[in-house]
């Protein structure tokens, strides 16, 4: 009985030592060190070709736009851009603006995980429910959400729900897909493993298979914020109704006609885009860096 005892003992360290070991133990510390050193290297070449490449868009642009060719009060070259830009960002009304579209974008890119990571659990390890909802959600994923505007302004009417809903709709497919392909890819033997010491399903999938699926996971949210930016201005665009960046560009195209102005809102989104992306980066190598290991670069 005692030996029973140690024995079930020593399968419970055991199990414990293989979900906090997984994947960390595994790591080659100073081989994973050198690829972060390796990476940075290389991110830092790239950001610096990126700005060559910006600044040379800037000046052919600069030129363009001063050369005659094209009337200014239609394609303003970007030091005009700029001084408008600088002002807007003492504009109360403008700022406000702002803020709407982030605060939509954190809400949906929450909502999308709250919907989408769940979901791709289930499917990715239910093979019954995943064949039963293969139809649906093929059929589905191809809408694009702007063709869903009139639904939604009948049923949400508007408001800041109706475009916080469309984004959703359109980022919910990279996290849900990207995690049903993470659990595709899980070592069956983590699984075996974890079953022959008494792990209950539930906490294989939780302790195993979703820590394993975390780096397919935050590409699947980096890929769904951008999304989720580009329908939020969309739609503030096409269907108004709701502050936002898309409504101050259209309020100025077809008002006072100020393409400054326009683009000083492009611009806006534009580093909004990148910045939300390159922090979703750094938190993904933060946080789930083995993943760049292990799997490859997500």
């Amino acid at each position: 009985m005692q030996n029973e005892v140690n024995s079930t003992g020593s399968g419970g360290e055991v199990f414990s030592s293989l979900i906090v070991a997984t994947p960390f133990d595994s790591l080659d510390w100073p081989g994973w060190l050198g690829l972060i050193n390796w990476e940075e290297a290389l991110r830092v070449r790239a950001l610096t070709r990126g700005l060559l490449g910006a600044a040379g868009f800037l000046v052919i642009w600069e030129l363009f736009g001063r050369s005659g060719l094209v009337p200014q009060e239609y394609l303003p070259p970007p030091s005009v851009v700029a001084v408008e830009l600088l002002a807007l960002l003492g504009d109360e009304t403008f700022l406000r603006d702002v803020v709407a579209t982030v605060l939509a974008l954190l809400i949906s890119v929450l909502l999308s995980v709250g919907i989408a990571v769940p979901a791709g659990l289930v499917l990715g390890s239910v093979a019954p429910v995943r064949h039963a909802t293969r139809a649906v959600v093929e059929f589905l994923r191809p809408i694009p959400s702007v063709a869903l505007i009139p639904l939604a302004i009948v049923v949400l009417g508007l408001g800041p729900e109706m475009k916080i809903a469309l984004a959703v709709y359109a980022a919910v497919w990279p996290i849900l897909f990207n995690t049903i392909y993470a659990l595709d890819e899980l070592d069956p033997l983590l699984v075996d493993t974890a079953r022959v010491f008494g792990a209950s399903r539930l906490r294989v999938l939780l302790s195993v298979a979703l820590p394993s699926a975390l780096p397919f996971v935050f590409t699947g949210i980096r890929l769904s914020a951008t999304t989720c930016l580009v329908v939020l201005v969309s739609v503030e665009m096409l269907a108004g109704g709701a502050a936002g960046i898309g409504e101050f560009v259209m309020d100025a195209r077809s008002g006072a006609g100020r393409m400054d102005l326009v683009l000083a809102g492009t611009v806006v989104a534009g580093v909004l885009g990148y910045l939300v992306n390159e922090g979703l980066e750094r938190a993904q190598r933060r946080w789930v860096g083995w993943g760049f290991v292990q799997g490859g670069r997500s």
